[in-house]
């Protein structure tokens, strides 16, 4: 073999050495970098003639398992939705309260606890009626329950909202990674035709692959062009020759009755394809398992207001209101289906008889006709005013309405006539989100009505009808309140019976069990996409004594190759010397 052959053979080692340690440099710098793969210096022998000539560097490629990366993916979407699903579930279970606390002494913050202490406060009512601080202590107890229904409920709809806005952001970052992988895919190809390796583009193809799926779950193959394409589980493109926008506004305003808009590609609702990832558990919690909680705190608050109003529209304060407006929006021209007979009466403040009637409701086919009886009655007046409310008045200066609804049925359910039209109301609102104790109360302008109207078939003008101090009405409230009611199907909760601390009970303990299943797939599911990421990583990331070890190993061959090139240039100089002194 001539020296020239071997010089040639020695650089071309030294050559493809060179590139090997520039690889493994890459490689071990790289080490930390998310979704490096190992990088290998691919070389093979050359031969001329049947003689061979040295080594050359073939091209530089990463081994990735394409299965396993596939595995990872799917995991990855699971992982996102698990990981919000849990974040919500448990900001949720915080709305709720606790139903103890660290301290023995004091009792918990959920509903469950705060109708409790409603109760304690009508239970020490009973024993003093007449006494001013119970009746504030009351009201107060009253006022916390409602609040804390509608913070509650506030707090169910902002999350909603919050899911909504995240939605949006997390469009924005699918966007960008679609973008990406269609740039980085024009890359390859114009790398692949230059005869470049393409291995460290399709890394960062790789990389904004799972983060589309941390976020939405996709299908996606490799075309033979070397494009990556991006589909919804549908078969709808997001990355084939280009990127497709995914396109999504949020609601300006979030309540309990919003409508939201589809995300969608290219005018194409994709919103029910989108199952798994962060965007798929933000669509579950925002459309189902919020509204759900919100519906079982519907159904309470709705419960709790048609019971305590039911109590308070038959009892009437001391002294009594100089008028009572309805709740219930009604016409004149409406229908009154009623039976029965109901004392409507005027008194003055210290509740004596000014003037009565005994109505009989079946006499009277719509509402206007109502208003009009009543306004027969002496020393009262009665009109359905622009908001639709039916209001009674007492004409006479000083003087109060009061009203016992007697056999009183009104409407399908039959309520007493005062109930129907919620003249003596003490909670107001039709949901979670309003609910509120009419305000009267709160500032202390009108007592809690705790008298009732005397029932006798004949009053005697100046007798005293109206006496407080009863402790039958806080009696028939806390009965109300602690005795068993029937509670209708609502979010995922079957219908039941019992009291509304035993309702609220079930609806913590539902929410409570939902955020801990939360907490246990995401625990599951986290396991399984960290095993699929080491699997991969084992197989094809970066083994820092591997690559250290070749790394020594290599830096030998280009030592051994140089010393071989320097004996070369040795032979070269003795030849060339032997030659001229000959």
């Amino acid at each position: 073999m001539s020296l020239d052959i071997t010089r040639l053979i020695a650089f071309s080692g030294l050559s493809a050495t060179q590139v090997q340690i520039s690889v493994t440099s890459s490689n071990i710098s790289n080490a930390d970098t998310t979704g490096y793969t190992t990088k290998t210096a691919n070389q093979t022998s050359s031969v001329t003639n049947g003689v061979g000539t040295g080594v050359t560097v073939t091209g530089i490629t990463s081994t990735v398992d394409k299965l396993l990366l596939k595995s990872l993916i799917g995991a990855t979407s699971e992982l996102g939705a698990a990981d919000t699903s849990n974040t919500y579930l448990t900001s949720l279970q915080k709305l709720y309260g606790s139903t103890s606390t660290s301290d023995s002494s004091s009792t918990g913050t959920s509903l469950a606890n705060t109708l409790a202490d409603l109760e304690s406060a009508l239970s020490s009512l009973a024993s003093t009626p007449s006494s001013a601080s119970l009746q504030s202590n009351a009201v107060s107890a009253l006022n916390d329950v409602v609040s804390q229904l509608r913070e509650t409920s506030s707090g169910i709809q902002k999350l909603r909202s919050n899911a909504d806005k995240d939605i949006a952001s997390s469009v924005d970052d699918v966007n960008k990674d679609l973008q990406q992988i269609a740039n980085v895919n024009a890359e390859i190809k114009q790398v692949a035709a230059s005869g470049q390796s393409t291995a460290d583009l399709e890394d960062q193809r790789n990389t904004a692959l799972q983060d589309v799926a941390s976020k939405m779950n996709v299908s996606y193959f490799t075309a033979s062009n070397g494009d990556l394409q991006v589909y919804t589980t549908s078969g709808q493109a997001l990355v084939d020759s280009s990127a497709h926008t995914i396109s999504y506004t949020t609601a300006a305003n979030v309540s309990s009755s919003t409508s939201f808009g589809a995300i969608s590609v290219n005018g194409v609702d994709i919103t029910s394809q989108i199952t798994s990832g962060d965007i798929g558990a933000l669509v579950t919690l925002r459309d189902k398992t919020l509204p759900a909680a919100q519906s079982q705190l519907d159904q309470l608050a709705q419960q709790f207001t048609s019971a305590l109003n039911s109590v308070s529209n038959s009892a009437s304060s001391v002294p009594p209101p100089t008028s009572l407006t309805g709740t219930t929006a009604v016409a004149s021209t409406d229908a009154l289906s009623a039976t029965g007979t109901v004392h409507i009466a005027a008194t003055d403040q210290s509740g004596n008889l000014v003037s009565y009637a005994d109505l009989d409701l079946s006499s009277y086919a719509t509402v206007g006709d109502l208003v009009t009886a009543i306004n027969g009655i002496s020393g009262l007046s009665a009109s359905v005013d622009s908001n639709g409310h039916l209001t009674i008045s007492a004409t006479g200066s000083g003087n109060g309405v009061a009203i016992n609804e007697m056999t009183s049925s009104v409407g399908s359910s039959g309520e007493g006539l005062s109930d129907y039209f919620g003249l003596n109301d003490i909670v107001t609102g039709t949901s979670a989100a309003d609910i509120a104790v009419k305000s009267s109360f709160l500032s202390g302008s009108s007592e809690l009505p705790l008298a009732t109207l005397d029932s006798s078939s004949t009053l005697t003008v100046g007798s005293r009808v109206l006496s407080s101090g009863s402790a039958t009405v806080v009696n028939n409230l806390y009965d109300t309140l602690t005795g068993s009611r029937s509670f209708a199907s609502a979010g995922g909760l079957a219908e039941s019976t019992g009291s509304f601390a035993d309702y609220a009970a079930t609806i913590v303990s539902d929410v409570a069990s939902k955020a801990s299943q939360a907490s246990s797939a995401y625990t599951a599911k986290e396991t399984a996409q960290s095993t699929y990421a080491d699997s991969l990583s084992s197989q094809s990331g970066v083994n820092l004594d591997e690559e250290s070890a070749r790394l020594s190993t290599l830096q030998n061959k280009y030592s051994a190759a140089s010393a071989l090139i320097q004996a070369i240039n040795t032979m070269y100089s003795a030849l060339l010397n032997a030659v001229q002194s000959g």
